[in-house]
């Protein structure tokens, strides 16, 4: 982890109390954005070990880790929800296939588009939501200053940590608060809430 960043968010004597407790593990990119959403789409409400399983068989469906658009487009929903998906979710696949044939998403250049740019336009998606893409933009496009607001575990991390008392939209305002001083590292800050969370 780069000293600068660490030194950055260490000016937060809370945040600093994660820092020097947790090492964060290397993280690569995992797939390209077409790829994370297919996946996003089959881990929503489901635990880590049935998504896995349900990825599994849904990539067997099509001997590809991911599938080309066309291909999924022509498979009808009763295979897909064969595979584990439920019809809801079988549906948002089509639409996200249709979606990434028609605006050719494997060739844009996403280093041209700001973080709102690629929410505003991948929540077009019915199934995408703001969340999921705010996980695109921190692990598959490695973007360094996302602060997900409406993630649970940075909620009850924050909540704990600052001893927020507010709810609601006084909660994210207080987040924004807070997180502000981290900016541009708050994806960093995240990685480690989510650490300090999970201990």
């Amino acid at each position: 982890m780069d000293k600068k960043i660490l030194q950055h968010l260490s000016n937060d004597p809370l945040l600093k109390k994660a820092i020097e407790r947790f090492q964060l593990p290397e993280h690569k990119p995992e797939t390209t954005v077409y790829g994370s959403l297919l996946r996003s789409i089959i881990s929503q409400q489901l635990s880590v070990k049935a998504a896995a399983t349900i990825y599994r068989r849904f990539v067997d469906l099509f001997d590809s880790t991911t599938p080309d658009p066309t291909l999924i487009i022509t498979t009808n929903v009763d295979d897909l929800r064969a595979v584990g998906l439920s019809k809801q979710k079988a549906g948002y696949m089509h639409n996200i296939a249709t979606f990434a044939q028609q605006h050719h998403l494997d060739k844009i250049d996403w280093s041209t588009y700001s973080d709102e740019q690629i929410i505003a336009f991948l929540t077009q998606i019915k199934g995408v939501g703001v969340w999921t893409v705010q996980m695109i933009l921190m692990f598959t496009l490695q973007r360094p200053d996302v602060l997900p607001t409406a993630d649970l575990g940075i909620q009850q991390a924050m909540q704990e940590l600052y001893g927020i008392e507010e709810t609601g939209k006084a909660l994210i305002t207080k987040m924004k608060e807070i997180a502000a001083p981290w900016s541009p590292y708050r994806t960093t800050a995240c990685l480690y809430l989510w650490r300090w969370k999970d201990q």
